[in-house]
Order: structure tokens, then C-alpha cells, then sequence
């Protein structure tokens, strides 16, 4: 039966333009769905209620801690102020680089999670805990430790930016679900300790800062993961749609190949017949286009 896969990693200047745009446009939207502050604030009560009921308000004791502990504070203000920034376009353009055959699914993935955040933003302006009363206990650690960086008193943006930020989008976290799959891409395509320790650190430490900073409670992080994994369960009929589109407009994208010689053909030595493929065309990463999942050296055709 005949396969179709990318014979080559996607253009990096086609990937790098559609990355612009998608966050552009995110950024975008996140500033007209600032939504009222007293809506956001009620929103932020109602799920500072619901956790302290369902026992869950791990934040107080993290934003306390970052408070009365600078030697903690600090550092993790950095954490939220910019590894949001750097590690999930680091992991992006790792996976282009020596995962191709994973890139477009793993970017499509992270797209449609973005994508549905910028709705929890719209329909749900959440107000995080640092802008709450202060009769609820929260100090803003980004305020107090300003000094030490970059940003001002409002969010992790530079001073005098602060007015470009969205602070009522707390829910659902994005810092989290970046993070997460940040962890689950190292988790799947590592290959080393490292590695692994890191896709098990940094979504956790990213939970516990956005907490103890108070930009986040914790349901707000927990509705990031549940993003990440909706994301994951529409990605594989995103990419079939999309496929169908470019094919109805005639686009042909990718480059692809067809398999002519089934699996169980062979040919006299030395003979060879056009479009079969050769060993040395495997894929760039090591991962053979035609085959199964990762470790399984049989031909698709044949299962």
C-alpha cells in the first residue's frame, strides 16, 4: 500500500514566518480580551474559594516563602520572567533540527494549545492572585524584587511596557502548558539523563513558580495541562485537515515519496528500479520515513 511521509525538514523560513504570525497573533488577542477588572477579580475569588474548599491553596505558603526568602525570590522571578520566553522556542527549533520527522506534529500540537489558551483568556479574565487585596494575603514578588531585573511592577514585562500586557489572562496558565510540553517533548525525544531530569524539572519548577509568585493559583495551572492535553488529542486531525486543504488548493508542500516495490519484492544485485528507496536516504534524525514507531525496523507496508 502505498506511504507518503516528508522526505525533507520543513523550510526554516516558512516555519520561522508562521511561528511570527500565530504569535502575533496570540499576543494580539490576549490584549483585546483584557476583559473588566471586577469581572477578572470575580473570577479570581471563585477559584481562590474553590480551592481553599477542595483543600488545593498550595499558593500561600509558596508566595510566602518567595517573600521572606530573597535568596529564592529573586531567581525565581528571572524563572518567570524569561525561561517562558527561551526554552519553548529552544525546544521548537531542537526538534527542527534533529527531530524533522516530529517537528510539524509537536508545532501543531503547541499551536492548538496556545490557541485554546487565547480562549480561556477570552471567555474567562481571571485576576492572579498578586492583584488581589491585599486583605487576601498575596504579595507580588515581581513588584517587590523589580529592582533586581528588568520588568516593572506590572507582570514580567519591561518597565514602562506594562500597559501592552494582558495581566487579567491567568487562566488558563500558559507559562504551565508550555512548560509541560516542553517536558513531554525532551520526555519522548531525548535521549540522555539530562535530558530526562529536565522534562521532569522544568514543568515542575514552572508550576511552583507561577504560584509563588503569585501570578497564578494552582487550578490556573492545572487548566493549562488540561489544555496541553486536549491539544494533543486534536493535533493527528488537525494535520489530516490541513493535508486536505493544501491538497484540494493544489499545494504540494513537503516534499513526499510513494513506495513502489512492495515489502516483500526483491530485485537482482545491482538492479534498481525508480522511486525505490536506498538505505542512505534515510531521514535526517535517524528515524527511516517509512517506518513504524521508533525502534521498529519493519516496513509499513508490511504490517
Amino acid at each position: 500500500m502505498p506511504q507518503t511521509a516528508p522526505r525533507h525538514r520543513p523550510r526554516w523560513w516558512t516555519e520561522l514566518l508562521l511561528i511570527a504570525v500565530v504569535y502575533a497573533a496570540y499576543s494580539s488577542g490576549r490584549l483585546l480580551a483584557r476583559g473588566d477588572a471586577s469581572t477578572a477579580i470575580d473570577h479570581g475569588l471563585a477559584i481562590l474559594r474553590a480551592e481553599k474548599a477542595l483543600l488545593l491553596h498550595a499558593e500561600h505558603p509558596l508566595n510566602r516563602l518567595l517573600t521572606e526568602a530573597p535568596a529564592l525570590g529573586i531567581p525565581a522571578d528571572f524563572f518567570y520572567a524569561s525561561l517562558h520566553y527561551l526554552v519553548t522556542p529552544a525546544v521548537l527549533v531542537w526538534l527542527f533540527r534533529r527531530h524533522p520527522l516530529r517537528y510539524r506534529a509537536a508545532r501543531t500540537w503547541l499551536m492548538i494549545a496556545t490557541l485554546f489558551g487565547l480562549v480561556g483568556f477570552t471567555l474567562m479574565p481571571t485576576c492572579p492572585p498578586r492583584l488581589l487585596g491585599a486583605s487576601h494575603g498575596f504579595v507580588d514578588t515581581m513588584a517587590q524584587y523589580s529592582s533586581y531585573g528588568w520588568w516593572g511592577a506590572e507582570a514580567s514585562a519591561p518597565r514602562g511596557l506594562g500597559g501592552m500586557t494582558n495581566q487579567y489572562a491567568a487562566m488558563p496558565s500558559l507559562h504551565v502548558g508550555w512548560a509541560l510540553w516542553c517536558g513531554v517533548m525532551l520526555w519522548q525525544h531525548g535521549r540522555t539523563p539530562l535530558k530526562r531530569a529536565l522534562a521532569v524539572a522544568y514543568p515542575l519548577l514552572t508550576t511552583i513558580v507561577v504560584m509563588g509568585t503569585a501570578n497564578h493559583y494552582f487550578l490556573d495551572a492545572v487548566a493549562g495541562a488540561a489544555v496541553i492535553a486536549v491539544a494533543a488529542l486534536l493535533t493527528r486531525p488537525a494535520m489530516r485537515l490541513t493535508d486536505r486543504v493544501r491538497g484540494r488548493f493544489g499545494y504540494a508542500g513537503t516534499a513526499s515519496y510513494s513506495t513502489v516495490v512492495g515489502a516483500g519484492c526483491e530485485t537482482s544485485a545491482g538492479e534498481r528500479i525508480p522511486g525505490q528507496r536506498t538505505p542512505s536516504s534515510a531521514g535526517a534524525d535517524g528515524e527511516r520515513p517509512g517506518a513504524g514507531p521508533a525502534g521498529d525496523s519493519t516496513p509499513a507496508a508490511a504490517r
